[in-house]
């Protein structure tokens, strides 16, 4: 028996030596080392890169309820918000509502600085020379004065203007205007010299005056009996003053009425006296459909979203910025079919493509006259802030170019066909 156990335990042990012997030689191969790694129980290493976060404080001339102007920023912050959070950057919004344009804007921006604001966003034209004092006391803080024009070479770093080539859309209305106005004519129901714009205007300014010259000249390319009348208010939001505007507008003859004001009581006083309209900042369909044939307005998420998401990566951006519909800064609300002209939707396409390529010039100045005589010269640049530009040749290749060399507008001129019935600096 223990002869036959130390038989097997040397055969056994002879077996476990072969084995451990076999190279490639032989019939048989061995079995693959098991190179497998052990499981990974531990969690996955987490690569997305936190989100950045800015803080920009927003100063507002109104609120939100105005549905105009501020609800147009309003808007544009909210776009604004969502875009860069897609990008990976979130905005912290500290907003200052109903400030005037006084010392409150200065100490409006001054507590939005000691609050940590990375950016802050003037909205007003008024408010740029409040926030120059404080910018220079707050180097780290960039500062942007929104339709201004004194920021961008005022010798700091810190300070920013931007607007957006708003006549664009201006002319566009007066394209709408204009077909609807001549449809009336065909139709029988005005004689041609009815075909009267009124034009409720805040100021006397180059923002306004080229603003309602635009859209005056897109309403004379259809209905060329067209003429204007324009009522300035003296305030960017008077509510009140702003309906009397119209209002006397309508009772001298006025049936098509539009603006560059906050609110929207110029739609709907135009509404009341059974005049059309053309709005400014918002969709005034809602509140005035039987008169509201179109509005135009800046999209400020454009501009919002270029200007924060460099501020978050630590980058510069332009000291004055303008763009158009070029970037989609500036578009149309929705046409009224319901009143608008027939084939009104297919000439705004056709005259949208003729902006955006160039073939078509909103100050042709072929297309208008300066007491009888067209316009050869004039100068761009407001160096001095007195409102009269005094540098720079606007007039080339046969057109007006406006925003060209500054984001501010500087079309301050008076041209044939349009009145004015008073004056509001």
């Amino acid at each position: 028996m223990k002869k036959r156990i130390l038989a097997l335990f040397l055969a056994g042990a002879m077996t476990l030596s072969l084995a451990a012997c076999s190279g490639g030689s032989g019939s048989s191969t061995p079995a693959p080392a098991d190179t497998t790694a052990p499981a990974d129980t531990s969690a996955p290493a987490d690569t997305t890169e936190p989100a950045k976060t800015v803080k920009v404080g927003l100063i507002c001339i109104g609120d939100e309820n105005d549905q105009g102007y501020t609800y147009n920023f309003v808007r544009g912050k909210e776009a604004a918000t969502e875009a860069l959070a897609a990008k990976g950057i979130e905005v912290e919004w500290v907003v200052k509502w109903n400030i005037g344009e006084d010392s409150g804007c200065e100490d409006a921006n001054i507590e939005l600085a000691e609050e940590g604001c990375d950016l802050i966003i003037n909205n007003s034209y008024g408010f740029e020379p409040y926030m120059l004092k404080v910018a220079p006391d707050y180097p780290e803080v960039e500062f942007i004065s929104c339709t201004n024009q004194g920021s961008w070479n005022d010798g700091l770093e810190n300070t920013h203007n931007a607007f957006a080539n708003i006549y664009e859309g201006r002319y566009l209305a007066g394209v709408v205007a204009g077909m609807k106005m001549q449809e009336m004519i065909d139709n029988g129901d005005i004689t041609p010299e009815k075909a009267v714009i009124g034009y409720v205007g805040a100021y006397s300014f180059a923002e306004v005056i080229s603003g309602f010259t635009a859209y005056y000249l897109g309403a004379k390319s259809m209905c060329p009996s067209t003429t204007m009348k324009v009522q300035f208010v003296g305030s960017w939001s008077n509510a009140t003053e702003e309906g009397n505007a119209a209002a006397a507008l309508c009772d001298l003859g006025c049936i098509m009425i539009s603006q560059h004001s906050d609110n929207t009581s110029p739609a709907t006083t135009a509404q009341s006296k059974g005049a059309f309209s053309c709005g400014y900042n918002n969709d005034m369909i809602s509140v005035a459909p039987e008169a509201s044939l179109i509005s135009t307005r800046i999209d400020w998420s454009v501009y919002f979203e270029y200007a924060i998401e460099a501020v978050a990566n630590g980058e510069s951006f332009d000291q004055d910025w303008c763009h158009g519909m070029d970037m989609g800064a500036v578009v149309m609300t929705d046409l009224n079919e319901a009143i608008a002209a027939e084939g009104t939707a297919e000439k705004l396409a056709e005259v949208e493509k003729a902006i955006h390529d160039g073939t078509l010039q909103v100050f042709d100045t072929s297309t208008f006259t300066i007491d009888g005589a067209e316009l050869t010269q004039a100068f761009a640049l407001d160096t001095d802030g007195d409102f009269t530009p005094d540098s720079e040749e606007a007039v080339f290749d046969g057109a007006f170019h406006e925003s060209y060399f500054q984001s501010a507008p500087y079309f301050a001129l008076t041209i044939d066909g349009i009145e004015w019935l008073n004056s509001a600096f």
